[in-house]
């Protein structure tokens, strides 16, 4: 069996219901099952009639949209690997993946992009032919085409409709044609890492490792007939793809919408679920809270104090006794707290519910959910499932069940998943409950990144086990007490390579100290640093409007309303102090950085993780200068 397979299964059971809805692109777009199965088939013959053989790689360069899931399944069903990337990467990241990857074609988004491409790309590379998916082709820059062959989507799908016409009226004259069959094992895809740091690097993909995921992410994600999904995320990002492939096969209906209309389609199409990263819950958290702040004075008394108290509980590790004294006390405040709880669902939660949308669950991963997010949703009753996983695993690993979300973990395993932590430094198998590098292995593990041998071997043992570079320990087994249902799940705590050790010989995780200060309103991004090994100081880009709101609370502003910037840096200090209390250590210097961290300026990857060392590489000499 190969990934398109499901397409035909899906067409036979949901045939007229709705698969997609793409309303922000021209024309809008609504498929159903049964006409998303033909587009593909259609696009895939197209490709074959213009010469695509199996085992060629073709570039699909291009965002979110329900052609870009048609040409990505239309490009495996001949056989051929797609290799892909968005638009806001690089010219020059693009070129390096083009021509590493040994394509022989390129799908693009649109006219726009083509024609950003044109001189710093196009111009340079060899290409069979080019397809563009949105847009006319009169609004391309043909002078760098050079002869290279030119097709919209609408040119591909009509050659492959009069093929498949062909090829069937051949087939009623006794004709056969024999398509060469795609084994499991056949890579499927190369995806390119964002490269937190490094070089990116092509994770070969195959069938085998994509159809683990399809089959066995029900049990996380138990999606009926009918349900429907908010897609956002760049689709070649193997979580969202991944997503898409398991969640087709059950009947539901996927709506493309984009960050600057989520807000909008969240209350507009009510769905079930929504997949997406960490960042994503964190606006929608901020959202709530200054929806929160400007609400009447009683709804934000009840809803505030009440998310505060939850906010506050931090977990524990007690005795039996003590558990059962924990117990009877917070039934008791349980009991207390009950209509404080009914009186912020009607004041206050009904309206997050309504403007939120999300009926069932959001779906987390690609990144570390911040605790404070993960509770505050928790707070007011939307369930949010955290996940785990890599490009490299295609790439859920774990997961958290709708019916065991227990807060701060990961989850346990998929099905057929191993899961060890090992010493950092032995590389020793540790017990259950402690700290070390996370090794998975399983179905899912990619068969190695290409024409990288050396990289391959790094995080790919004989045996299997792929060393993933998180920390992280395996919640211990419990017979009884709150962590009784906890055994196996996985809980991390940082990135291996990110670990600043300190002249003392303590490990400083920059992850956990970050979480812990990105709670405050004043601060809107921040970045860890141990430049001298003898502590740490942080990058942080000012929230300016809760600075200014807080300064003009506090009576400090100068003459002019504006705030010097000592005043500004006594001011994160006092966030830091009141938000870090329970950490192991504290930020000593702060430099105050301007502008934010973006995907633009190259300081976040395009899934929206931070660039640490492009971030430190940028900044070294204001850094170097905190120090001294």
């Amino acid at each position: 069996m190969a990934v398109p397979d499901i397409w035909r299964t899906a067409a036979e059971k949901y045939a007229d219901r709705v698969a997609l809805v793409d309303p922000y692109h021209e024309p809008p777009s609504e498929l159903t099952y049964k006409q998303l199965e033909q587009e593909i088939l259609d696009f895939s013959q197209g490709l074959r009639a213009i010469g695509v053989a199996p085992d060629e790689k073709i570039a699909l360069f291009a965002d979110n949209s329900c052609r870009w899931l048609v040409a990505d399944q239309g490009i495996m069903a001949t056989g051929a690997i797609n290799v892909v990337r968005g638009t806001r990467s690089s010219d020059e990241e693009l070129f390096q993946i083009y021509t590493h990857s040994e394509s022989i074609a390129l799908v693009v988004d649109s006219p726009q992009f083509f024609n950003r491409l044109a001189e710093s790309f196009i111009s340079r590379i060899n290409a069979r032919f080019i397809v563009l998916l949105w847009g006319e082709k009169s609004c391309l820059n043909s002078e760098v085409v050079n002869g290279i062959p030119l097709y919209d989507f609408k040119d591909i799908t009509q050659l492959g409709r009069e093929s498949r016409n062909t090829l069937r009226h051949s087939h009623e004259q006794g004709q056969q044609v024999v398509f060469e069959t795609i084994t499991p094992d056949d890579v499927a895809t190369l995806i390119y890492t964002s490269g937190t740091s490094g070089t990116p690097k092509g994770v070969m993909l195959t069938h085998r490792n994509l159809l683990h995921q399809i089959k066995n992410l029900w049990d996380f994600v138990p999606a009926v007939p009918g349900d429907r999904f908010l897609s956002m995320l760049p689709p070649w990002h193997a979580y969202e793809r991944a997503s898409e492939y398991f969640i087709f096969t059950y009947g539901i209906q996927q709506v493309y919408t984009t960050v600057k209309y989520l807000k909008e389609d969240l209350q507009r199409y009510q769905p079930q679920y929504i997949v997406s990263v960490p960042l994503v819950y964190e606006t929608l958290y901020s959202s709530i809270q200054r929806q929160i702040s400007s609400s009447s004075t009683a709804r934000k008394f009840v809803a505030l104090a009440l998310i505060k108290i939850i906010l506050s509980n931090n977990p524990v590790k007690p005795s039996f006794i003590v558990y059962m004294v924990n117990w009877l006390s917070a039934r008791i405040v349980a009991a207390l707290l009950w209509p404080l709880h009914n009186l912020a669902k009607t004041l206050v939660y009904k309206k997050i519910h309504s403007a939120i949308g999300i009926s069932k669950a959001g779906i987390s991963g690609g990144g570390s959910l911040p605790m404070h997010v993960d509770k505050f949703f928790e707070a007011v009753g939307v369930k949010v499932q955290n996940g785990y996983g890599l490009t490299e695993t295609s790439p859920v690993v774990a997961a958290r069940r709708p019916f065991c979300n227990v807060l701060g973990t990961v989850g346990h395993p998929v099905k057929h998943t191993e899961i060890k932590v090992v010493d950092m430094e032995t590389g020793e198998v540790l017990p259950d409950g402690s700290k070390g590098v996370v090794k998975v292995r399983g179905p899912q593990v990619m068969k190695g990144y290409y024409k990288n041998p050396s990289a391959t071997n790094k995080v790919l043992d004989q045996e299997g086990w792929f060393d993933t570079g998180d920390i992280g320990w395996i919640a211990p087994h419990c017979p009884t007490g709150p962590s009784r249902k906890c055994g196996g799940m996985l809980v991390l705590e940082g990135r291996a390579k990110d670990t600043i050790v300190l002249t003392t010989g303590e490990n400083v995780e920059p992850a956990e100290i970050e979480e812990a200060a990105s709670r405050s309103d004043l601060i809107n991004q921040i970045v860890v640093v141990g430049q001298d090994k003898r502590r740490i100081g942080a990058l942080i880009v000012p929230n300016y409007d809760e600075v200014l709101a807080t300064a003009k609370r506090k009576s400090i502003l100068d003459g002019n309303n504006e705030l010097a910037k000592d005043k500004v840096l006594n001011l994160l200090y006092d966030e830091l102090r009141t938000w870090m209390v329970d950490c192991s250590f504290q930020i000593g210097p702060i430099l105050i950085v301007d502008e934010p961290f973006t995907v633009d300026n190259g300081l976040l990857t395009p899934t929206l993780k931070l660039r640490r060392d492009k971030v430190t590489a940028k900044y070294h000499r204001e850094i170097d200068a905190l120090y001294k």
